[in-house]
This record gives C-alpha cells, structure tokens and sequence, in this order.
C-alpha cells in the first residue's frame, strides 16, 4: 500500500511539474483554459460563501431579506446598528497592521504590479469577515469589491501553493475577478470585460478564454446554489423616439457629474487617513446612521431598494433623497478605510437618477417620452461605467441585465457621456485610481509592462550555465576547458560571487600558460569583465526579474528551482541585455 501511494505521489507531483512548464508559456491555451475552469468554481464558491455569511449575521439583529430589509427596524436601530458595527470594526482594525487592512479592488490591483499577483491570505480573511459583518451592520456599501478582492485572492493562493509561475498568478486573479462579477450579477460576460478592462487592463486572445471559462463555470455556481446573483425585475425596455437623445445624454451628464462628486467626496475624507482607525470608522458609522434616520433605504447594499426604483414605487422626492444619502455616505465611508465595495452604491445612486429623470420626463412630455424604466437602467449603467471608468463592463452589464440589445445605443451614449463629465469636465479619475494615486502607487499598464508581466523568466533564460569554485583544481582544469559553458558562476564556501563569460575566463587560464605548481588557481585572479548577480526564483516574470535586477543594481539573474530537502538548483541566467533582446523582438 505504501509502495503504491508513493508511486501516486511520484506521479502527480510529475504531472504537476510538466503543468508548471506549459503554464510558462503564455500561449499553453489548454493549460489555461483548465486554471479558468478551477479558477471559476473557485471564485464562485467563495462569493457564494460570502453573501451567506452576510445574511447568517443580519439575522442576529432581526435583519431579513437576504440581509437587507434594514427598513424594517426601529428608527433607534437605524441609527445605533450602523454606529455600533463600525465602532467593532473600527476596535478589531486597531490590532491590525495597516498593510493587512487593505482589501478590494484596489488592493488587488496593487499587489498584481507591486506583488507580480502573490495577494496574502490575512488580507483576504480581512476582507471576508470584516467586509461580511459592515455589509451585515447596515455600512454603505457594496459586496463586488469584496468579491473581485475573494475571488482573486482564493485563486491566487491557490497557484501559490501548487508553485505555478507568477505569470499564471495574473490570470488566476483575472479569472476570480470575472467569477466574483459574474457570481454576483448573473452577468458573466460583463465580469469577463471587467476583468480585462479594469484588472488586467489588456486584451488578448489567449488572455480571454480561461477568463471567459471562469465566468461560466462562476455563474453556473450561483445558479445551482442558489445564491450571490441579484435577481432584479427588468420591464421590457426600449427607447420610443430619436428625440429623446438629448434627454440621454443629460442623464448622462448627471450621472457623471454625481459620480465626479462621489469621488471627490472619497478622496477628501481619503486624507484623513493618518487619523486613528477606530476614529475614521466611528465618524463613517455616525454619518451613515444619521443619514438612515431620514432615509433608511441607504443601508446595507440596498438591492432591495433597487428592485422597487425599477418597479416604479418610490416618488421624486424619496429618489433624489436616496441617491444624495447614499452618495454622500458610500463616498465618506469608502475614504475613510471602510472594507465595502463601489459598484452596488454606483448602480443604486444611477437608477434613482435615471428614475427621477425618468419620472420628469413622463410629466413633461407624456407622449414622448419612454417609460422611466428605461431611464433607470440607463442610470445604472452610466454610473457604474463613470465610478470605473469601465465603459464596455458597464455596457455589456447592463445588456445582459435587461436581456436585450435594442438598449445597446442609448446605453452608450449615456455610458460614454458620463465618463466624458467625469473625466473631462471635472477631471476625476476613477475610484480605484484615485485611490491608487492618493497612495502614490503606480501601475503602469504599458505595452511592455504588460509584455513583462505576463512573459516568465524562462523564455529568456540562458542555460549553459555552472556553478564553479572561485579555486579551480588541476586535475579540473582540462575538463573545463574541454566542455567550456556559455557562463560560469563564481563561488565561495557555497556562496555565489559573481558572474563571468566562459569562453573569456578559458582564454584567461590559456593565457597564463602551464601551471608551475599544484596549487589550485584563484580564478578570482582573472583580468575579465564580471557581472553582478541577484537570485530570482523560476516562478518569477521577466518585469519581477528586472525589478530585482534594479533594486539590487545588479547585471545577471540566477535563477533557481527548489529541489529535493529544499535545496537550491540553479536553471540558468538572465541578463538585462537578453530581456531588451526578448522586448524589442515581441513588441
């Protein structure tokens, strides 16, 4: 039995090993076509998991309806509920340090550049719990940044522990990020675009199919069980004239102008950062709370506050109070450190717009206009796009939400007009990279960068390589310069030194003619060009090898395998002269 488990053992660890090395290679289609399917199921379960601890803990407090029938409770609880979970949130933030307080989409985005995808598991428990208990306490927000963050970071830690190269980590994290779209909204070829536009920030065909796989088999999860999508009521919708294009487009222009608010909100109340955290938190759950008294449709994600905008039962008034609320406290909430996501409020806050507007419209021009149902999805979609700066996500989101594509025209015009007001009027960026920038983070998302970080450190790694003492033998010395390799590595009582070209260091030893004596030779002696040397591991990319190659102003990277007991096996070398070769070829 023993005999046979060890064979099984043997076997897989081949079989993974031989996976490793197609995954390598950027184009294996089939290698990455089965990380999106394990990626999506992944992504899938983990939401899934997520949006049942929300409604398991709104339960304590007598909250129903999938956790957000918040309207239901005493107007004392609307204030306290809120107010007391960010006051326990602001308590367990204290005792973490400040890099494991940072939690969605942002937080991804940084650790694909900074990281090269390697997101910890302690961020991710943050983001579970933490982000499960403000949903569940009524804080403004929304559970897709939770979900992108969950997503990306289960599948992340599992191509950690299987060791696949870093390369393989960015489309694992591309793929939980279309699943934690596509699980939450049942729109899985929205989740695909978001993915590409927003995390990956590139679009490619090999890159496309395991996302498009992860959406699918993320979807198919929600639907089984039964559980993340939002199910909404979408009336049939379609845009009755060509005179209404103005009025789409001022919609548009609102919905931006609104969404450019929001961020400027998030990034004033972003500088209070240095603030202790269970003062921020406090000063979040007390505006929120505040806000509830008057207009209790703002807490929690408010998607049943969304199914009745859509169904027409809530007046102007009550729909121009809900989007200022829930703008002003999301905004607020988000800047001062809140683990909650954007995309729920920026539907919210959209739909009511394109309500009101809608509402308008139908008073004003009863014969003209369309029913304000078709506004409201038009809201929906030009704030989230505007919040993201997401244009095709949003478009291909709200299609998919609406079953329809005679929405299609409208829909982009008034997508676009919004990110137009955001960006070029009021020269807002989107939320993330706002916040991205408020940190002084940068990820560049460039042609080589993104050729860089996708490429591993293999395809262009020299292998004739060795490993020699910086003392080299006689009775060695025919048998090197019999078989010189390309490279040699100078060592030290088992500690590398530096990096010399083997042909040069041959012609040295033929220079200083036939020994005299037995001693061994110090090639440590030799008059030729060196390179510095930095080790990188083979799961490394070519962007995290120059990186390393820059921090330790080093000329060569060594990169090294982990063998058997742990030991180090070195695969071959780098230089920087062999990645601007490999750039310049592929670019």
């Amino acid at each position: 039995m023993a005999y046979h488990r060890r064979n099984l053992t043997h076997m897989l660890n081949r079989l993974l090993a031989q996976y490793r090395r197609y995954l390598t290679n950027y184009e294996s289609t089939l290698a990455y076509a089965l990380l999106g399917l394990i990626g999506g199921i992944a992504s899938g379960l983990i939401v899934l998991a997520f949006e049942v601890s929300i409604q398991e803990i709104a339960l304590l407090w007598g909250v129903d309806g999938s956790g957000e029938g918040f309207e239901s409770l005493p107007r004392w609880a609307l204030f306290a509920l809120p107010v007391a979970g960010a006051v326990v949130l602001g308590v367990v933030f204290s005792f973490l340090r400040p890099e494991d307080r940072e939690t969605g989409i942002v937080h991804v985005l940084s650790r694909m550049h900074s990281h090269y995808g390697v997101l910890p598991v302690r961020n991710a428990i943050v983001q579970f719990i933490a982000g499960a208990f403000a949903l569940a306490t009524g804080q403004s927000g929304g559970r897709e940044g939770p979900g992108v963050h969950l997503g990306g970071a289960i599948n992340s830690q599992l191509g950690q522990r299987l060791g696949l190269p870093n390369n393989s980590l960015r489309v694992l994290i591309a793929c939980g990020t279309a699943g934690g779209i596509a699980a939450a909204f049942n729109t899985p070829l929205a989740g695909v675009i978001f993915a590409m536009e927003v995390i990956v920030a590139e679009y490619t065909v090999a890159g496309f199919l395991p996302v498009i796989l992860a959406a699918v088999s993320a979807a198919a999860i929600s639907r089984q069980f039964g559980g993340g999508a939002a199910e909404f009521s979408m009336p049939p919708v379609t845009l009755n004239s060509l005179w209404e294009i103005p009025y789409v487009v001022l919609l548009g222009a609102c919905c931006g102008a609104a969404i450019a608010l929001f961020i400027r909100i998030s990034r004033l109340s972003a500088g209070f950062s240095h603030w202790p955290v269970l003062l921020r938190f406090t000063l979040a759950g007390l505006l929120t709370g505040s806000l509830a008294i008057m207009v209790p449709q703002i807490l929690g994600i408010g998607y049943d506050t969304l199914g009745l905008v859509l169904a027409g039962r809530l007046s102007l008034a009550l729909l121009l109070a809900i989007a200022a609320s829930k703008l002003i406290a999301t905004a607020f909430s988000a800047g001062m450190g809140m683990p909650i996501g954007l995309i729920g409020p920026s539907l919210l806050i959209g739909a009511c717009m394109g309500g009101a507007l809608g509402t308008v419209g139908q008073e004003l021009f009863p014969q003209l206009a369309s029913q304000p149902a078709l506004y409201i999805m038009l809201g929906m979609g030009a704030a989230m796009g505007a919040v993201l700066s997401a244009p095709l996500a949003a478009i291909l989101a709200i299609i998919e939400l609406t079953q329809t594509i005679s929405i299609a025209m409208p829909a982009m015009l008034a997508i676009v007009t919004a990110n137009l007001t955001n960006t070029g009027i009021f020269r807002q960026r989107s939320a993330h990279q706002t916040v991205l920038r408020h940190l002084k983070r940068q990820v560049p998302d460039d042609p080589l960068n993104q050729l860089l970080h996708r490429t591993n450190v293999t395809s262009s790694m020299e292998i004739s390589v060795t490993r020699m003492d910086s003392t080299l033998a006689h009775t060695a010395l025919d048998t090197f310069l019999n078989a010189t390799p390309g490279w040699c590595l100078l060592t030290r009582d088992g500690e590398d030194l530096y990096l010399v070209n083997g042909n040069a260091l041959a012609d040295w030893l033929h220079s200083q003619g036939e020994p005299d004596s037995e001693q061994p030779i110090d090639l440590t002696h030799a008059d030729i060009r060196r390179w510095s040397v930095v080790s990188v591991p083979e799961q490394a990319t070519l962007r995290q090898t120059m990186d390393a190659l820059k921090r330790e102003t080093a000329e060569a990277a060594l990169v090294y395998s982990r063998g058997t007991g742990g030991q180090r096996v070195l695969q071959g070398i780098v230089t920087r002269e062999s990645i601007e070769r490999f750039s310049l070829a592929r670019l």
